[in-house]
Parts: structure tokens; sequence; C-alpha cells
């Protein structure tokens, strides 16, 4: 999709307002001209930001379950607010986002403070083993890292009724039956609205399996 079809799914999908449409278009200006003091995206996918970055973290929000929406969201790896910053642009939740390397997350707080975020988005600048043990609604992860790590790293910020939002491109698959040889829970792939090759894997109930 072009600029203009994603602003329209927006619009329709998601119900993003005129208002909402201007600052994620901020947060896009803000992105671009860091992008040219260290790499925040690839420079290939500048010229399809709308689609390859907007709205590829926009459609977790349709994989939440609705009374999940507004709930406590942590967001792993955030990187440049990809895709926390988003989702809480466009959403209502409490998000938090975990970023260890100093430049991104100076650059995230320079950008909740240009989108006016402050009271719903926070930031954790260190690594994430470091980072406080507390229960979420929903958990997000993009390009962070292979799955089976991912739950051992993170399953301490869940519990069971907690949602998983793990985008993880064309080797979704592989991941996911490497993770359920030491992971069980209820999981799900879900084609990417982005990418014809990608899934998104949604997942509760993660816990460790039992050694037999």
């Amino acid at each position: 999709m072009d600029e203009s079809a994603v602003r329209h799914w927006l619009a329709d999908a998601l119900h993003v307002s005129r208002e909402t449409l201007e600052r994620i278009e901020c947060y896009i200006a803000l992105l671009t001209e860091e992008s040219r003091h260290q790499n925040l995206i690839a420079q290939s996918t500048m010229d399809v930001i709308w689609e390859r970055h907007i709205r590829d973290s926009a459609q977790l929000l349709t994989l939440a379950d609705p009374d999940l929406r507004a709930g406590a969201w942590i967001d792993l790896g955030s990187g440049p607010g990809l895709p926390g910053l988003i989702l809480a642009l466009i959403g209502d939740m409490r998000m938090t986002l975990v970023e260890v390397r100093k430049k991104r997350v100076e650059f995230l707080h320079r950008a909740i403070d240009r989108l006016a975020l402050g009271g719903r988005v926070t930031v954790e600048g260190r690594r994430l083993e470091r980072v406080e043990s507390a229960t979420y609604d929903v958990i997000t992860a993009r390009a962070f890292t292979a799955l089976p790590r991912l739950f051992a790293l993170a399953h301490r910020f869940s519990n069971a009724h907690t949602q998983w939002l793990l985008p993880k491109g064309r080797r979704a698959q592989e991941e996911l039956e490497e993770a359920r040889r030491t992971w069980q829970g209820d999981f799900a792939l879900v084609p990417s609205l982005t990418d014809n090759e990608a899934h998104i894997i949604v997942a509760r109930n993660v816990k460790p399996r039992r050694r037999s």
C-alpha cells in the first residue's frame, strides 16, 4: 500500500482520527531526521515507511483481544519505537518500551515528549534482564530475538491471560516449532498484512514444558 492507502486503512480498520494521523506524520518526520544520525530503520524502507513500518506495527492492534487493548503493554527491543510508539499513538494502552541502546533511548524520550505521550508511555533504558518483574496484559516484540530465547527472557512478565503479539517474519513457523520443544501454550500463526511470506505469532498461556 502507498501512503494514501495506509491512511485509509488506519481510518477504516482502527478508526484513527485525522489528529492521530498528524501525530503519526510528526513521528515519521522525527524518525526520518534521526535516521541521518543513527541507523534506526533500513534505508531501503524509507520510501515505503507507511506500509513497512506504520501499518506493519498498527496491525498488531487488530489482533489484540478487545478487553486487553487499554491495558498494560510492554514492547521488547523497541528500537525507534516500532511497534510500541505507533501502537501507543493509535491505542489507549499504557506502554512500556524496553531498549538498551543509549542513542535509541534518547530518541524515544524525545519522541515521547514531542508526541505528548508522557502520561502513558515509559522507557526502560536497560537490558531486559534488569527490568523489574511485573505482569503485562500484552507483550510485543518485533525482530527482538529468536522465539525460545524471547520466551525465556520475557516469561516473567506474563501470566496465563497475557497475550503475546510477535511479528516473526518468514521464519515464524520454524521458530515456533523450535520453541515448542521447551515451551507450551496456545499458539496461532497469523499472516502479516505487509508481507505475504511473513507471519505474526499470537500466543497465550505460555509456560515452560515439564520435563518428563
